[in-house]
């Protein structure tokens, strides 16, 4: 870990290694779906995911495959608002909405500051709004729109992993004190904020990700974030391909996920997510499969950790 001679990438390279993106339309979110999540006041509450579409976020993390879903140019103006006011009528009855554009929701070349208004209109019904934002993003911006907004605003801040070193080699472009300097920021302002963290990297063992995935738990929470989402890095965006023939990347198992949740969960300084999302790629065992994601689900809904998951997988730990 932390080997000088592990690769860094640059933009180009990444680029490079990239495949087609798929066909989206400006007018519509590429995706959208109804979750269960456990909100900051201990209730579980149907919550919308929009997953709009957007121009390419300007960062390009080595580990990222949400531009498979972006457009290479401004969408159309008011096509923004338009994909929120189309999702919110697939989703009738929601008090808390994520809504994601593969990049950063205050970059203003993605959504500009004049469909602020607008946006807040179509969101006055909600309890909760979550939006996420690269830390270059963190300033004024985000001011203008919680005080535009009628619900709660909350941002979602890719930690990643907490380690300078490990930051450059994604990619990132950001270090822990700009993470910090966010959270501080739009905590002083009431603006509640979120980490997204990432369970083994590449140029990591399994035991190094479970270790650095606890370290950045920690990180976060000491930076003042209320919750942390956990999520498994996964292949698929030509880059991750490249490393993984090199033997510099595996994915983690689900069993460590579940480390992961579980010591979060007992550190009792704030909600700590599974990112639940295809994880048949990270289990090897069809035996135990469905009741360990049913065990993620239940950590996540519960913020308890249930008995632990028997399986004779469980001794080629």
């Amino acid at each position: 870990m932390n080997d000088l001679t592990e690769p860094h990438f640059t933009d180009k390279q990444i680029l490079n290694l990239r495949g087609k993106k798929n066909s989206v339309d400006p007018h519509r979110p590429y995706a959208w779906l109804v979750e269960r999540e456990l909100s900051d006041e201990g209730e579980v509450e149907e919550t919308g995911v929009v997953f709009l579409t957007n121009r390419e976020c300007p960062f390009h993390c080595l580990m990222c495959d949400l531009w498979k879903n972006t457009t290479d140019d401004t969408i159309p103006s008011g096509a923004i608002p338009e994909q929120i006011e189309w999702a919110l009528e697939q989703m009738p009855g929601i008090k808390q909405v994520k809504l994601y554009n593969s990049g950063s929701f205050f970059d203003p070349r993605t959504i500009p500051e004049h469909e602020y208004k607008r946006i807040a209109s179509l969101l006055k019904d909600m309890r909760r709004v979550i939006v996420e934002s690269h830390p270059a993003f963190i300033n004024d911006r985000c001011l203008t729109l919680s005080r535009m907004l009628k619900p709660d605003l909350e941002v979602a801040l890719g930690l990643e992993i907490a380690d300078d070193a490990f930051l450059g080699k994604l990619n990132k472009k950001m270090t822990l004190d700009d993470f910090t300097r966010s959270v501080h920021f739009l905590s002083l302002h009431g603006i509640d904020t979120r980490a997204f963290i990432l369970l083994r990297p590449p140029f990591m063992s399994e035991e190094e990700g479970i270790l650095m995935a606890e370290r950045s738990i920690d990180f976060a929470f000491a930076s003042g974030v209320k919750c942390c989402v956990v999520i498994p890095v996964r292949a698929g965006n030509g880059t991750m391909e490249s490393l993984a023939g090199q033997g510099l990347f595996s994915p983690p198992e689900i069993k460590s996920l579940e480390k992961v949740i579980e010591y979060g969960i007992g550190l009792d300084r704030g909600r700590v997510f599974a990112d639940t999302w295809d994880l048949p790629l990270f289990s090897s065992c069809d035996i135990c499969l469905d009741r360990r994601i049913s065990r993620l689900n239940e950590m996540n809904l519960s913020q308890r950790i249930p008995e632990a998951v028997e399986c004779s997988c469980n001794s080629s730990n």
